[in-house]
């Protein structure tokens, strides 16, 4: 498989632009694919070149299985994305897609002497800080699915209908394992900003928990808060469009 049909499995709706003078890559929270920042190119400057990142397991690529651990998924996204780290770039991450793009920028500080021109992390704890909640990957599939029902992240037309929930489930849990299994190790602080956003009505993560993110960076740090709860992404799309474009207007 060559270079570039390796990068285009992992970023399928990306539209070049060479006046581009950032990009911003974009990761899903758990069970989610590149569907869910569709309109973020229309919702963002021509001079952003919004790269949805496809993890396996979903999308295009539902026939691959998809990984159960975050350390090898971050060896492969590194390896995969350097290609297009040759201008300057920034991370967008939502709950799974936050502690991703945060250990992603660590492998490529660590590898590569690269790092993102502004982390942003949006509903999730900061790394440093445990998993307050039991894990639930391994849950046989009726306490699965009550635990799904309880976060209210899986559409429910998914969860009632037996063909796709057969085919969500194993995705859902393994996105699930990546999250629960992580283990946080200290590094040195990210010299580069970082900007959390988190939901007003998130019953899973607090503001103590995003301002926490602060400690993970030398550089500076913005907490911004929403209306709506763990995924105010989607109802608050515009005002988190209109924060993104001013956070990066001054980036790059």
């Amino acid at each position: 498989m060559t270079v570039a049909s390796v990068l285009d499995s992992w970023i399928t709706r990306r539209k070049p632009s060479p006046q581009a003078r950032i990009r911003l890559f974009c990761f899903p929270y758990a069970g989610a694919g590149i569907a869910i920042f569709r309109a973020w190119p229309d919702g963002l400057p021509a001079d952003v070149e919004v790269c949805p990142v496809q993890l396996p397991g979903r999308g295009t690529r539902l026939m691959e299985p998809p990984f159960t651990r975050l350390s090898p998924l971050i060896h492969a996204l590194a390896q995969a994305l350097f290609p297009l780290l040759d201008k300057p770039f920034a991370f967008f991450g939502h709950s799974l897609g936050a502690l991703v793009s945060f250990e992603l920028a660590r492998q490529l500080r660590r590898h590569y002497a690269l790092q993102p021109v502004r982390l942003f992390v949006s509903a999730d704890r900061a790394p440093q800080i445990p998993n307050r909640d039991p894990p639930v990957h391994s849950l046989p599939e009726g306490e699965f699915l009550l635990e799904l029902n309880r976060l209210k992240g899986t559409p429910r037309e998914v969860l009632e209908d037996e063909e796709l929930r057969q085919i969500m489930l194993p995705l859902l849990r393994a996105d699930f394992a990546v999250y629960e299994t992580y283990v946080y190790s200290t590094e040195p602080a990210l010299n580069c900003p970082i900007s959390a956003f988190g939901g007003l009505q998130d019953q899973r993560v607090s503001r103590g928990d995003l301002e926490a993110w602060r400690d993970q960076t030398s550089d500076s740090f913005s907490l911004r808060m929403f209306p709506g709860d763990h995924f105010f992404l989607h109802s608050t799309q515009p005002d988190l469009l209109r924060v993104l474009c001013q956070e990066l207007r001054g980036d790059a």
